[in-house]
């Protein structure tokens, strides 16, 4: 689409010239002066003794009014963030602005800030531009004084692509093969097809890169047990590991099995001792309980000592007696009920005996 367009992460004068990235030979005499400062190394970005500060607090200032001083330039400058140093480009003979400064910051956040909003805004009637520190942190930048730089106007007949103000357009037509060759073996980096941006997009600024005394300075965060315990042990390495791969580094697999297992330990650690506790305390109930018993019948048993066979078996046998007890006392009964029917069937028998004894009496005494 003719809408899309992308930016140059490193600088390159020959792909400098050309409107799509994808010029091998240089097209006017001052692209092929950079491409010799170039080439021959004779520009040092870090050689400038007025560039000072630091390069990713640092914002470049293009296109200002020639009547601009330094006072309005900071104060219009310090609506985005506290201005640390301004340096406001003169010439070295007449002592007037070259219509460009650098501005430092006191933080990287209040760069970009100003990287993003003072970016064609108005100063003293005229609309400038916001770049980064392109002279430092650009691989092989050249300076528009040797034929290098980006943007410019059309007036000039030196337009440079790449940056913010004039990005590179996507190719019209596909890129052959042989011009990818000659883009490699030039060190040019060819268009990213299918990656491209927009014109409204905002091309971010290079971030400053972490490093490890960095990480030791700054202060360390807070954080959750379980997390500081996990990376705690993944800290602790295995003499095996050692010798092997001294910088091999676990999965968050593995990691988070790691971490499942030992939460699941603590917790059966935690029902033993809640166990252990309970089966302490019913323990001492049941002395308690044991001591009382002794006192009351010596020779007893305490409970604590009977598991719960000896219980059931216990209970058993008390059903057993009571049940013959039960027994015994109806078969008593039946017995002292036999004992009284008989005792009366036999004195009815004896008084019966008696009469017939007296009738017969009565009947010898009558004859």
């Amino acid at each position: 689409m003719s809408g899309d367009v992308f930016y140059a992460d490193k600088y390159h004068p020959i792909q400098a010239g050309s409107i799509d990235g994808t010029d091998v030979a240089p097209h006017d005499n001052a692209v092929l002066r950079a491409l010799i400062c170039s080439q021959a190394g004779l520009y040092d970005p870090f050689g400038d003794p007025k560039a000072s500060g630091d390069p990713y607090c640092t914002v470049f200032v293009g296109r200002l009014s020639r009547q601009t001083d330094d006072d309005t330039l900071r104060k219009a400058m310090s609506r985005y963030g506290r201005v640390k140093s301004m340096r406001l480009v003169r010439d070295i003979v007449t002592g007037a602005s070259r219509g460009y400064a650098f501005v430092e910051y006191e933080n990287d956040r209040q760069m970009r800030r100003a990287y993003q909003d003072a970016h064609h805004s108005i100063i003293d009637g005229s609309e400038v531009i916001v770049d980064y520190y392109r002279q430092q942190l650009m691989p092989g930048w050249i300076p528009r004084r040797l034929g290098g730089g980006l943007g410019g106007r059309k007036e000039s007949g030196q337009l440079r692509f790449g940056g913010r103000e004039r990005p590179f357009r996507a190719p019209l037509q596909p890129i052959p093969y042989e011009s990818y060759d000659k883009l490699k073996k030039l060190g040019i980096p060819p268009p990213p097809e299918g990656r491209y941006m927009t014109r409204y997009q905002v091309p971010p600024p290079p971030r400053r890169k972490s490093s490890n005394t960095d990480m030791e300075d700054s202060p360390p965060r807070r954080r959750s047990k379980d997390r500081a315990s996990d990376v705690a042990y993944r800290r602790q390495k295995s003499p095996a590991d050692d010798d092997e791969t001294p910088l091999r580094r676990k999965s968050s697999h593995d990691v988070r099995e790691e971490s499942q297992s030992r939460r699941s330990a603590r917790s059966s650690i935690t029902r033993e001792d809640s166990s252990y506790s309970s089966q302490r305390k019913y323990t001492r109930h049941d002395d308690r309980h044991g001591k009382r018993r002794r006192s009351r019948e010596p020779g007893e048993v305490s409970p604590s000592e009977e598991d719960g066979s000896y219980r059931r078996e216990r209970t058993s046998n008390e059903s057993g007696r009571s049940s013959d007890q039960r027994a015994h006392h109806h078969r008593h009964h039946r017995e002292d009920a036999y004992e009284s029917s008989h005792s009366q069937h036999r004195d009815s028998r004896r008084h019966g005996d008696r009469h017939q004894f007296r009738r017969s009496e009565s009947r010898d005494y009558s004859h």
